[in-house]
């Protein structure tokens, strides 16, 4: 979706590298003849209101995607993505275009919740009794993520990924202690207590709280990742996860958020540090460092299939050249 310098007039939106930049409204100097200028002035309009349209369709993150793109594509530095780094300030809270739907649910902040640091493939220990090969919902976490998540910062670049590898999972990814599924499907208090349970269930045997959206906040700095594991430590807490309960006690200082190395760096937090967080919709999660990786990640998911949208039209319109050509 364009931007809000963008909304006012489809006839003045014209893509510039990721950005939008208006035309001139003035007649030109030189003289023409009304009707060449009233044929130009509705060829540019039509010009304008498609492109308008398709920015439309492909959703509030369509407009995005050439700058996440160039994103994988630059070469990583420390310095050009670091959290200490301005480039991704603008990212680190909610747009104010477009607002927010009256569809859209709205989640309340979850505040001074003790936050811990895991990473996939993380070996047991005293206060990680559960290894992290696999994940409630991945039985092949590690293996499909690419590797172990490596924990320390000088084995990961300044994009926020491992030193080593390119995940092929979202980098940025929390863990809260609630599990919707069982063996035999999803908990019967599941339907009840998931307030978006109806508008994403699928099917009974996958959950509807895997991948989800949430914003992380500490100080003036804000993250966005996906829910992708259980914990710590409890699998069950539905009272603090969708109520308004507070974490339990455990013996990570009743800590009620464990998040990835790159959520923990983009914040500048410490391994065991305070946050907020709160659930959101993902036409609220606005395009970081968080939407450039992951065969899971929403963002990357969009961007393929509008790609692959693109490529049928293109290709149809090719064909159909053709036929014409043989007629």
């Amino acid at each position: 979706m364009v931007g809000p310098e963008a909304r006012y007039d489809p006839i003045c939106i014209f893509p510039d590298h990721g950005r939008y930049s208006v035309m001139s409204r003035h007649r030109p100097a030189h003289t023409h003849s009304r009707r060449r200028h009233r044929k130009r002035r509705s060829f540019i309009r039509w010009i304008g209101v498609a492109m308008y349209s398709a920015a439309s369709l492909t959703g509030t993150h369509a407009a995005t995607a050439k700058a996440v793109d160039s994103f994988k594509t630059k070469k990583a530095s420390s310095e050009q993505f670091s959290f200490e780094d301005d480039s991704w300030a603008s990212s680190s809270t909610p747009r104010a275009d477009p607002p927010p739907s009256e569809s859209t649910l709205q989640y309340p902040w979850r505040s001074s919740i003790v936050t811990t640091t895991f990473w996939i493939g993380e070996k047991p220990s005293a206060n990680n009794p559960v290894p992290n090969r696999k994940s409630c919902w991945d039985p092949r976490w590690a293996q499909n993520y690419g590797g172990t998540d490596p924990p320390k910062r000088e084995d990961r670049l300044g994009t926020f990924i491992p030193r080593d590898f390119t995940p092929q999972q979202n980098p940025f990814y929390i863990a809260l202690p609630y599990n919707d599924m069982t063996s035999k499907g999803h908990k019967p208090e599941a339907e009840q207590l998931i307030p978006w349970f109806k508008k994403d269930f699928q099917s009974p045997t996958r959950s509807v709280c895997k991948g989800r959206w949430i914003a992380i906040r500490r100080g003036t700095r804000t993250c966005y990742a996906q829910w992708e594991d259980a914990g710590p430590f409890r699998t069950d807490h539905a009272g603090y996860v969708f109520g308004d309960e507070r974490p339990a006690p455990n013996l990570n200082k009743g800590a009620g958020l464990d998040v990835s190395p790159a959520v923990r760096d983009f914040l500048g937090m410490d391994d065991t540090d305070v946050t907020d967080w709160k659930f959101v919709e993902f036409a609220d999660v606005p395009a970081g460092p968080w939407s450039a990786f992951g065969d899971n990640n929403t963002f990357v998911i969009n961007r393929r299939a509008a790609a692959e949208k693109a490529q049928v039209a293109l290709a149809a319109k090719e064909a159909s050249a053709q036929a014409a050509a043989v007629d």
